[in-house]
């Protein structure tokens, strides 16, 4: 996240917090990786509280390079995987099923061509202006495989929350859209720290979406 180690490591807590409760509400299996989503917010925030920590100080370069891996891999390659699988395995109306079949294979898309950035072109992080800005070093005529990556990118993480039939999970959908034009348009080189920053605010919403038909399933029973 932006801002700070403490920012971050805060965050990390309030998510464990809240991850850790929203999974205590699960009441059937599908509903698990969808709940897990806070922890895997919060393992996020932790490793980037420890880039805060070790960022230009010498004699740590291998956490720094350790702790950006994980960041990168969690944000890149995770997230557009977990996203649509997590919703799909709550869905059961067959076509809206198809769709999201669909949306992981736009997933998957976006995570090869992250992985491979990172694996091939070197992946790192520099601190500036109480931002981290995470790079990777590219050469130009790949730029287009970049703008592909981020559609699939996009596609694979925002779409599902609007094909769900889950009540309030279009709500998800609205405010990760939002979040990603406040992050585009005011921190366009920091996007991939502080739009996750924002994301995390969704946690809260799965928090709630979770106990809600936790509430009804034991209304029923």
């Amino acid at each position: 996240m932006c801002f700070s180690a403490g920012a971050s490591f805060t965050a990390g807590v309030l998510l464990t917090v809240v991850g850790t409760e929203t999974l205590r509400k699960v009441h059937k299996p599908a509903q698990i990786a969808f709940a897990s989503i806070p922890i895997v917010f919060a393992f996020q925030q932790f490793s980037e509280g420890a880039l805060w920590l070790t960022a230009g100080k010498p004699g740590f370069e291998s956490i720094q390079a350790i702790a950006t891996t994980v960041f990168l891999i969690m944000a890149q390659v995770v997230w557009p995987l977990l996203v649509p699988i997590a919703v799909l395995l709550m869905e059961h109306h067959k076509i809206r099923k198809r769709i999201l079949w669909f949306l992981i294979g736009a997933g998957a898309v976006a995570a090869a061509y992250y992985a491979y950035s990172m694996i091939n072109f070197h992946a790192y992080a520099e601190t500036s202006h109480l931002h981290i800005e995470y790079k990777t070093r590219v050469p130009e005529p790949l730029g287009i495989w970049g703008m592909a990556g981020m559609a699939s990118y996009l596609i694979a993480t925002l779409v599902p929350f609007f094909v769900s039939s889950v009540k309030r999970t279009f709500i998800l959908g609205i405010i990760i859209g939002l979040s990603f034009i406040v992050s585009f348009i005011f921190f366009r080189l920091y996007l991939t720290s502080v739009w996750c920053f924002f994301a995390a605010v969704i946690s809260f919403l799965i928090y709630y979406t979770i106990r809600s038909s936790h509430r009804k399933f034991n209304q029923k029973a």
